[in-house]
C-alpha cells in the first residue's frame, strides 16, 4: 500500500504541483517556511479524510481568487490501483466538497479509511494531552474509523442523531415546549441514547486494546519506566436515556445536548497523576507521540496494512534526544516529513524536495 503521485490544482498557494513520494521510505520536504510544505500534507490528509488538519474550514484549502480546488491521488493496494479525486467549490455562503474513489461517491468515511489510512504528526497534536476533550475524542474518532473501517456507519449515525436533537433544542430555546415538540425530542433521545452507548462500548475497547501499546512506546519515547494509563470519562453517571431525560430543560436553556459520547473525554494519568494538570510538558509531548505511534501499530496489526506517516514540523517541538527516540521508533514504510529546519543526523530519507526551487 502506498502513495503513487499526488497533484494539487489551486490548493492553497500553489496553481498546480505534482509529486510522486517515494513508496517505502522518507520523502522530506525542507525548505523555508511559507513554501507549502505542510500544505502538501494537508492534501494528503484531505485525500484520506476529506477534511484538514489545519482548519475548520474548506473554503481556506481554495487558492485565494479562486472558485475551486482539486486535489488526485494514485495509490496501490498491493497490485490495485486506486485513484482518489478531491473537488472544492466555493460558493458565495459555502464551500462544497466532492469526493471520488475510481469515479465512485463513497458512501461513508470507511471506504476513504480503507483507501488511505494515515497517521499524522502536527505541533498541535503534539499538544493533544494538555488540550482541551474535543481533540482527545477526535483522535479516538479517527482511529477507531482507521483500525476498523466498518464502524464508520455508526459515528455518522451518532452525528446525524446528535444534529437533529440539537436542531429541535435550538428552534425551543428560550420558550416553553409544546407536548409535541418534547414528544419529537424523545424521539431523538431515545435514539441517542442507544447509538451513544454503542459507540462508547467502542471507544472504550479501543482504549483498552491501545493502552498496553502507548505503555510500550511511552517507555521507549522517554527512557520512563512510569505506568500509564487510559480511562475513559463519561460526561454522565448511571443510565444515559435517564440522564438525557434529566438534562431536559438544561439542554433547552442551552440550545444543544450537554450530556452524551460528543461531551466525554479520555483520561491520561501517568504513575496516577493526570497528564493534563500535573505531567511535564516534556512527559505530555512523549505521552501524545506515543498514542500516535500505539494507533498506527493497531491498525498495523488489525488490518495487516501500513498506514502512510505524515510528520509535520514535528522536530521543531522536541528536543534532540526525544528526536532521535521517535525516529528510531518510526515503522517502515511511506513516510511524509516537512521540515525548516536541518534534518536529525540519523535520519536517512530516500529524497528531499525543496519547494522554493522545485529541485527533488
Amino acid at each position: 500500500m502506498g502513495l503513487h503521485e499526488l497533484t494539487l490544482r489551486n490548493f492553497r498557494l500553489f496553481h498546480e504541483y505534482r509529486f510522486h513520494p517515494d513508496l517505502t521510505a522518507v520523502t522530506v520536504f525542507l525548505s523555508p517556511n511559507g513554501t507549502g510544505k505542510s500544505t502538501v500534507l494537508e492534501a494528503v490528509y484531505a485525500l484520506a479524510t476529506a477534511s484538514s488538519f489545519r482548519t475548520n474550514s474548506a473554503a481556506d484549502m481554495v487558492r485565494a481568487g479562486e472558485t475551486g480546488a482539486e486535489v488526485h491521488g494514485v495509490l496501490f493496494h498491493r497490485d490495485r490501483r486506486v485513484q482518489v479525486d478531491l473537488t472544492l467549490t466555493r460558493g458565495v455562503r459555502s464551500t462544497q466538497k466532492r469526493m471520488l474513489i475510481n469515479g465512485q461517491r463513497p458512501q461513508s468515511r470507511a471506504e476513504l479509511a480503507e483507501a488511505l489510512p494515515l497517521t499524522v504528526f502536527t505541533p498541535e497534536g503534539v499538544e493533544v494531552i494538555r488540550n482541551g476533550p474535543e481533540q482527545r475524542r477526535e483522535f479516538l474518532n479517527h482511529l477507531m474509523n482507521d483500525v476498523d473501517p466498518t464502524t464508520s456507519p455508526l459515528l455518522e449515525r451518532f452525528t446525524r442523531v446528535l444534529s437533529q436533537r440539537n436542531a429541535v433544542l435550538r428552534r425551543i430555546q428560550g420558550r416553553r415546549a409544546t407536548t409535541s415538540e418534547r414528544d419529537e425530542i424523545e424521539v431523538w433521545t431515545t435514539d441517542l441514547a442507544e447509538t451513544g452507548l454503542e459507540l462508547v462500548g467502542e471507544r472504550e475497547s479501543l482504549l483498552g486494546n491501545l493502552e498496553p501499546l502507548v505503555n510500550q512506546y511511552y517507555r521507549a519515547l522517554a527512557d520512563d519506566g512510569q505506568p500509564v494509563a487510559l480511562g475513559y470519562d463519561r460526561s454522565w453517571t448511571g443510565d444515559l436515556l435517564d440522564a438525557l431525560r434529566q438534562s431536559f430543560e438544561d439542554d433547552v436553556a442551552r440550545g444543544h445536548s450537554t450530556r452524551g459520547p460528543h461531551r466525554d473525554d479520555i483520561l491520561v494519568t501517568l504513575n496516577h497523576r493526570d497528564a493534563r494538570r500535573q505531567a511535564s510538558q516534556g512527559e505530555q509531548r512523549s505521552l501524545a507521540l506515543a498514542l500516535r505511534l500505539a494507533g498506527h501499530e493497531l491498525v498495523q496489526q488489525r488490518r495487516g496494512v501500513d498506514p502512510l506517516l505524515l510528520l509535520d514540523d514535528v522536530f521543531s517541538e522536541l528536543d534532540p534526544i526525544r528526536s532521535d527516540r521517535l525516529l528510531q521508533l518510526l515503522p517502515v514504510g511511506q513516510t511524509l516529513v516537512t521540515t525548516a529546519m536541518p534534518l536529525p543526523t540519523k535520519m536517512k530519507p530516500a529524497s528531499i524536495i525543496d519547494l522554493t526551487s522545485g529541485r527533488q
